[in-house]
Order: C-alpha cells, then sequence, then structure tokens
C-alpha cells in the first residue's frame, strides 16, 4: 500500500437533484478489508439505480460507500486479509455496492471476476451489474428453460440488451418492447425473435398473436405501474413474472383475477443490499456458464458511450435520454 496515493478523485453527490448534482471530490483511497480486493479502476458502469441514489431515492446498504457507481473493471493493487485468489496486476470486473464512480475501489474478491477473455475493459465495466441482475433474475429467480418464450421490458437497457443475448444463448424465445423503430430493429439485431413498439402497438396482443394466444412463460419487468395487470394478460397459464424496477410506479391498480385464473406467480427482488455471499453464488454462475460466451463472441456487452469520470454529470444525462445499451466512465488510469 506504500506506493499508492493517500487520496483519489471521486464523485459526490452533492445533494439530491439533477445530472449536475455530481461533483468531482478529493476522497481518501479506501483500504480493503478481510477477503476484500482494492482495485484502481480503469471504468466504472453507470445504472438506473445510481440516478436513483442522485435523486435521493435509492440510500446506499449501511456500511457501504456513499459514493455511486456498482461496478467496476480495473487492476488489482492491494489485498486484505485472507483474499488470495487474485494478485497485485490481475486485470479484474466486479460488483460492488457503492463507490464505483471512484479512481479506487474495493471489492470482496468472491464478487468479483477475470475480465472475460475478448473485452477491453472498459467493455468489462459494463458487464457485472446488468449480468448479476439478468442471470439471477432471469434463470434463477425466473427459472428459464430453453424452449420457453421470455419476455423483457426495456429491450435497448442494459438489462435488456443483457436478457437478449442470455435468453438467445440458453435456448429461449425472446420478445422485447421497446419506444422507436429504431430501438425496436436494435433489439431484432441483437437477437430477439420480436420487437414491439410499445408506443404504436399495445403488447398484450403482440404477445398473443405471435403465440397463438398461448402467452409467455417468463416476463422480466422494470416498468411496473399499469403495465403490472398487463403483463398478467400477456403470461401463460402457469406463466411467471419478475419484478425488479417499477419506473412507472410501484402502486399499481391490479385486478388479480388473472394471476388467479392463470396460477401467475410474481416475484421480485433487488440485488445492491444482497449479502456477499449470495452475490458470489452468481460471480460462480457466470463464471462457469456465460464467460464462455463472451470469450466466444456469442454474448458481449452493448455499448452506448463512455464519459471520463468528471463528466459523470453527462453520462447520468445521457442516460436519462434515449440509448441503447450500456453508458460507461473512464478514470484515465
Amino acid at each position: 500500500m506504500t506506493d499508492l496515493p493517500a487520496t483519489m478523485t471521486a464523485i459526490e453527490i452533492r445533494e439530491p437533484g439533477g445530472p449536475d448534482v455530481l461533483v468531482p471530490a478529493e476522497r481518501p483511497v479506501p483500504q480493503p478489508g478481510d477477503g476484500e480486493l482494492l482495485v484502481r479502476v480503469s471504468a466504472a458502469g453507470v445504472n438506473r439505480p445510481d440516478v436513483l441514489q442522485r435523486l435521493g431515492n435509492y440510500a446506499p446498504p449501511p456500511g457501504t460507500s456513499d459514493i455511486p457507481g456498482l461496478e467496476i473493471a480495473g487492476t488489482v493493487v492491494a489485498s486484505g486479509p485472507g483474499a488470495g485468489r487474485f494478485s497485485a496486476g490481475d486485470t479484474v470486473c466486479g460488483l460492488v455496492p457503492g463507490g464505483g464512480y471512484a479512481e479506487y475501489c474495493v471489492v470482496h474478491e468472491t464478487n468479483a471476476l477475470p475480465i472475460p477473455a475478448g473485452l477491453s475493459v472498459t467493455e468489462a465495466a459494463a458487464v457485472p451489474e446488468t449480468f448479476f441482475t439478468v442471470w439471477s433474475n432471469v434463470f434463477d429467480r425466473g427459472g428459464l428453460k430453453a424452449g420457453e418464450t421470455l419476455l423483457v421490458h426495456g429491450g435497448t437497457s442494459g438489462i435488456g440488451t443483457t436478457a437478449i443475448m442470455l435468453g438467445k444463448a440458453f435456448g429461449a424465445t425472446v420478445f422485447v418492447t421497446a419506444g422507436s423503430p429504431e430501438k425496436c430493429k436494435a433489439c431484432l439485431d441483437l437477437g430477439a425473435d420480436l420487437a414491439i413498439d410499445y408506443k404504436t402497438d399495445d403488447f398484450v396482443e403482440a404477445v398473443k398473436t405471435a403465440t397463438g394466444k398461448r402467452g409467455v412463460e417468463l416476463i422480466l419487468d422494470m416498468v411496473g405501474g399499469d403495465y403490472v395487470s398487463r403483463n398478467y394478460h400477456a403470461a401463460a397459464e402457469d406463466g411467471r413474472i419478475v419484478q425488479i424496477a417499477f419506473l412507472n410506479g410501484a402502486k399499481p391498480q391490479v385486478d388479480l383475477n388473472a394471476l388467479m385464473r392463470k396460477r401467475l406467480t410474481h416475484t421480485g427482488s433487488t440485488l445492491r443490499p444482497r449479502a456477499v455471499a449470495f452475490k458470489a453464488e452468481i460471480a460462480k454462475a457466470l463464471e462457469e456458464k456465460v464467460w464462455p460466451l463472451i470469450a466466444a463472441g456469442t454474448v458481449k456487452p452493448v455499448m452506448e458511450a463512455t464519459f471520463p469520470l468528471a463528466k459523470a454529470g453527462d453520462a447520468h444525462t445521457a442516460l436519462d435520454a434515449d440509448h441503447i445499451g450500456k453508458i460507461v466512465l473512464e478514470t484515465g488510469l
């Protein structure tokens, strides 16, 4: 640790508000604790939970950094007691509960992974949050099987593009909703079997038509609001709906008759506050089952834009605008 600087540049949230409240500040370089790595961050992913934190609507879990940022990629520079999987100089990407918008960040070694073959460090920073989330919710919680049909709302988001690629890679038929013809085409280019423009078409009717009125086995929803009831009508009998966000509101008016009649399962989860050990199990599954797909070029993160760390506010402005795929901050380190 003696060769490391005492301080670093990090992005603070000055106060709850718009993108302009994200400001560079000088912070102490964090120290790795038991089982943790200190990573010199080259790139950090920008995600919707970061926006919610900026707005004051998503506090960091107790005991974690108030610096935003849930995924990083860079070089290991030090290890805490008991951390032995990686050595100084190894390049890794990792899922963190906070602290990613900084030049240095700590990550538990079980929540870190080697950068997949074929990816740049910037591309690797776009992987952890979305891939952990999709694997946990689509395959573990949602139980997607080969031959089933998956409906993904928000097909061009980081979550959406990842769900398309992983769904197809593991043998599912994938439908998506998106908000323009251009976005629908982007989803089809990624392998989606059907892309529905939700601004011009009723996704329930489109799904029923495409499935011969059967409906879809699994729905991944980050919209909420009136989509909850509509999802019940789009789902097949014994279908599953997994809720991961509520962009249109968390208190919908819902007629539960369809849920009962079709024997639906509606579940949901948040990843950030889960235990390190839970995330470690996801990391193991990704390294075993998904990292080879990335190395083979079958799956690759979709990138919209990169910004310097000091321009985090501009990155959030871009995230709030129309975009396809991931937005990443680069530190220059």
